[in-house]
């Protein structure tokens, strides 16, 4: 795997400490199977040393303003933030058909899916900024499905967040692999996630002895989280995203406090 100096080898000024805070977002290009990826580091240039990593997976148009925003804020909140990129440098969706093709590739190869997701967290794992004992990874739809194979792979996380993620997978019995906790944060009326995938992915977890909380948002269907998401199955929903924020970051506080690595 290949990262660029942006990602790695990044030295905050310890004797001139910035005027005031800042969020730097910087380009980081990495390799997974001969394929360069682009993705989006976030941190806050005011804090010095290693902090929390959270990699933030993207729904199925590739990166966009969503998955930033929550880098930026996590960033705020003192976390070191990782936008991965599952698709490849410059392959990104500009409408719903092209976004629909390329999930579709990697729902049908699960093995590619999932290295993309461990070369991301192993990515953010290097970086100068993170702690590699508090490391997260969160994934929206796409980005879901995307964070929880990463965790039957077997990723080396204290937790992976789902929200209103894909759920079902073809190995369920390699969620075995996975020893930290996790966290699905679901719509009650989402349509693309049936009431069958939800009961197999908690027997899923239940029987691969993992940490886990499934929490059900009502009134909420599909991308509830995404403000431009508004069709009738995937719609913006602001009580049930201000939720799923407060929820998340209780799991990684939770996660962090019973590791031993709060500040």
């Amino acid at each position: 795997m290949v990262v660029t100096a942006l990602a790695l080898g990044v030295v905050l000024s310890q004797s001139v400490p910035p005027a005031r805070a800042e969020v730097v977002m910087e380009t980081v290009d990495y390799e997974q199977g001969g394929q360069t990826l682009e993705g989006v580091l976030a941190y806050d240039d005011a804090i010095s040393g290693p902090r929390p990593g959270v990699v933030i997976f993207h729904a199925w148009y590739g990166p966009r303003e969503h998955e930033m925003n929550t880098a930026r804020r996590l960033a705020e909140l003192g976390y070191t933030a990782l936008v991965a990129d599952v698709y490849g440098k410059g392959v990104r969706a500009a409408n719903s058909e092209e976004a629909a093709k390329l999930a579709k590739s990697f729902y049908a190869d699960r093995e590619l899916m999932q290295a993309r997701a461990l070369a991301a967290v192993e990515t953010l794992r290097e970086s100068s900024l993170t702690d590699p004992g508090r490391l997260f990874a969160i994934g929206y739809c796409f980005g879901g499905a995307v964070v929880l194979e990463g965790a039957r792979a077997g990723a080396n996380l204290l937790g992976v967040v789902s929200i209103h993620g894909s759920l079902s997978t073809p190995h369920p019995a390699m969620m075995s692999n996975f020893h930290g906790s996790v966290l699905a944060l679901h719509g009650a009326d989402d349509p693309v996630v049936p009431p069958e995938d939800v009961r197999a992915f908690q027997k899923e977890l239940t029987d691969a002895g993992v940490d886990w909380v499934f929490t059900t948002y009502g009134n909420a269907v599909h991308a509830f989280t995404d403000e431009t998401a508004d069709t009738e199955g995937a719609r913006y929903n602001p009580i049930a995203a201000k939720r799923a924020w407060r929820d998340m970051l209780a799991f990684f506080q939770e996660l962090l406090e019973r590791s031993g690595g709060t500040d």
